[in-house]
């Protein structure tokens, strides 16, 4: 009984191993410049065993961007048709939000945007934002509060604001902790600079 136990642990310990593997090589690397030996290498295991639980590079990236293409955007598009919230406090968490998940994981931007520069088609079809923000609660509060204001614009300007700083990051700061105090200055300031974009466009 207690050996056919062992057996889903380990082949669940050795899959999770691959997959914090692959998550570090295509986030240091990317998908172009990572190969199955190094993640095997990295994994401490064969690449036959590699090849038994994943197949294939494309398929093991498939799941570490899904991973990561829904840890950015989860950050928006659940607040946005919250309708529980104003409009001042859909801005508010969705911009906490953000600063939360990338003080968390700083290096999520350049790899996804790398990636999207190398395959924006498969994006575009994977998660559809323009589609699934356009009828949102957010852009109907926005029309309604400011009807010149553009939906996209307003809300590529959040993204802006909020994540190329974590782009320019290593340019801007050599410093963590400075970087760290900026930050926390920026999340109160983003609000009140979008609130005065939607009142005074």
């Amino acid at each position: 009984m207690a050996k056919t136990q062992a057996i889903p642990d380990q082949e669940t310990s050795t899959e999770e191993k691959i997959i914090a593997a692959a998550r570090d090589l295509f986030i240091q690397k990317g998908y172009a410049g990572t190969r199955t030996r190094d993640i095997a290498e990295k994994a401490g295991i064969n690449l036959a065993l590699l090849n038994y639980y994943f197949r294939s590079k494309e398929k093991l990236f498939a799941l570490i961007m899904t991973e990561k293409m829904e840890l950015l955007f989860s950050a928006i598009l659940p607040i946005s048709d919250d309708a529980t919230l104003s409009l001042e406090g859909k801005l508010d968490l969705l911009i906490s939000n953000y600063f939360d998940l990338l003080l968390d994981h700083p290096d999520l931007p350049l790899f996804v945007l790398g990636e999207i520069k190398a395959n924006p088609a498969a994006f575009r079809e994977k998660i559809q934002v323009n589609t699934i923000l356009k009828d949102s609660l957010l852009v109907q509060e926005l029309r309604e509060r400011n009807p010149k204001i553009e939906p996209v614009q307003f809300i590529l300007s959040v993204l802006g604001l909020v994540i190329f700083p974590f782009i320019s990051r290593q340019v801007l700061f050599t410093d963590l902790e400075a970087f760290q105090e900026a930050m926390a200055k920026r999340r109160k300031l983003v609000k009140g600079w979008l609130i005065d974009m939607i009142d005074n466009p």
